[in-house]
């Protein structure tokens, strides 16, 4: 008989599991903060041009990682139940659809410019991207297979290992890119090039430290043999789940995204200053984001034991945890908004004063929406963790782009209101995001108890 725990219970459990799992996503996100540092201190227009390129990989890279986002639950699912050939057969199967999607993105990698310009960007800052994603395109295989395998390891509540691999990474990176990007230590001075470098060089040595230690942890599951086999069950099961993953976060990092593409319409000093600012409010939403794994895990096993108890004091214990680290977060940014923006900074960059001012403002919304999006970080995670995946997709493409980017494009280029009025609408989709996501965990919570499927 399964024992009952209590909230406090639960609230342990959350810190257990979730604070590697916080820590691992503050770690992976350094690898991003220390480029764009580093970028800032060797020019403003690198910056600039870098942020594109990392917007357009980091569309990609959530496209495919759909079906790793979904190895999780399924996973968390199959190991609370003691079915050992599922995990394998879905974990074999995640890696083939992120070596078969990195395989087939590659080629827009190398064609980003034109791409780019497209989409109305300026042809030198996109050709600057272009040099960066034709070598960090590269990265895109290795690095959908690290998701994967953190999924795998998560899902068997071994997040220790994530997180260490990902520091090791992270620091492999700094020293990398601290060489190649200036020409330090006797290196050539290669600028966003030595980051893509440095970008590819870390993805590579983590998915093999992830891939060894896998093999290793549970030797009877046989993971990697018979690698090449298809299973075609296992495949289309995490498709049929990891689509609409896939493209429920696509929904959310592609609001953000393009809110980067329509201040690259306002200018560059708004696009450094908005880069710099989504710099550091995605830092501190990668604790939501540990948080939200957490949810998927812990929601995942719940599931596997058909406990719908557990599931909604679970639910109500991460929920807490996100809501105490977002009122910190919102104090910080209110009031020591100036000194976060300098830090991305040269000191003697001419442009400096006017970046702080408009970064500072920026921060000054993002203040506002980071209650609404841990809500609707957990409330996703949540979701996924008992599979609940399309009907999130929709309220998730409705809330960010037709509420969100609608209102972004309005307020900041219809309305003239800027940078800041493309934030604003930024915060009215993510509010509509997580009222509905909440409102559809909670509704539908009770649905764990029923007969196993």
């Amino acid at each position: 008989m399964t024992q009952v725990m209590t909230l406090p219970q639960h609230m342990r459990a959350v810190l257990v599991l979730g604070t590697p799992l916080v820590a691992s996503q503050l770690a992976q996100f350094s690898v991003q903060i220390t480029d764009t540092i580093m970028l800032g201190w060797y020019g403003v227009e690198e910056l600039a041009a870098v942020t594109l390129a990392g917007t357009f990989f980091f569309i990609f890279l959530i496209m495919g990682a759909g079906p790793g986002f979904a190895l999780m639950p399924m996973v968390a699912e199959a190991e609370e139940a003691g079915d050992e050939v599922r995990v394998r057969r879905l974990t074999r199967m995640a890696l083939w659809i992120s070596v078969g999607f990195a395989l087939a993105v590659l080629p827009l990698m190398w064609m980003s410019a034109p791409i780019l310009q497209a989409m109305g960007q300026d042809e030198g800052l996109s050709l600057i991207a272009q040099d960066y994603l034709r070598i960090a395109g590269f990265g895109m295989i290795p690095s959908l297979i690290v998701m994967s395998l953190r999924s795998y390891l998560s899902a068997l509540e071994h997040a220790r290992i994530v997180l260490w691999a990902t520091v090791i990474a992270a620091v492999m990176n700094a020293v990398i890119n601290y060489a190649l990007i200036f020409g330090n230590w006797g290196a050539p001075e290669l600028g966003v090039r030595g980051a893509a470098i440095a970008s590819v060089t870390i993805q590579i040595a983590a998915g093999i430290v992830l891939w060894i230690y896998a093999a290793r942890l549970n030797p009877e599951q046989a993971l990697f043999q018979r690698l090449w086999k298809p299973d075609w069950e296992a495949l289309v099961a995490l498709l049929r789940l990891g689509i609409p993953i896939g493209m429920t976060t696509l929904a959310e990092v592609g609001m953000f995204s393009a809110s980067t593409i329509v201040v690259g319409l306002i200018g560059t000093l708004e696009l450094a200053a908005h880069g710099i600012a989504l710099q550091i409010t995605a830092l501190f939403f990668m604790v939501h984001l540990g948080l939200s794994m957490t949810a998927t895990v812990r929601a995942g096993r719940a599931l596997g034991r058909r406990d719908e108890l557990g599931l909604r004091r679970g639910a109500l214990a991460v929920t807490l945890a996100s809501v105490l680290f977002g009122g910190l977060t919102v104090i910080l940014f209110l009031v020591f908004p100036a000194p976060l923006i300098q830090l991305f900074l040269d000191p003697n960059e001419v442009l400096r004063a006017e970046i702080v001012v408009l970064g500072t403002s920026l921060l000054v919304v993002a203040a506002l929406f980071q209650f609404a999006d841990g809500a609707q970080a957990i409330a996703m995670g949540l979701l996924r963790g008992v599979q609940d995946t399309r009907v999130p997709m929709i309220i998730a493409s409705l809330s960010y782009w037709l509420v969100g980017m609608g209102s972004s494009y309005l307020l900041g280029i219809t309305l003239g209101f800027g940078a800041v009025g493309v934030w604003w609408g930024l915060l009215l989709g993510l509010l509509c995001a997580g009222a509905f996501m909440s409102w559809r965990f909670w509704m539908q919570s009770s649905r764990i108890g029923a007969p196993a499927r």
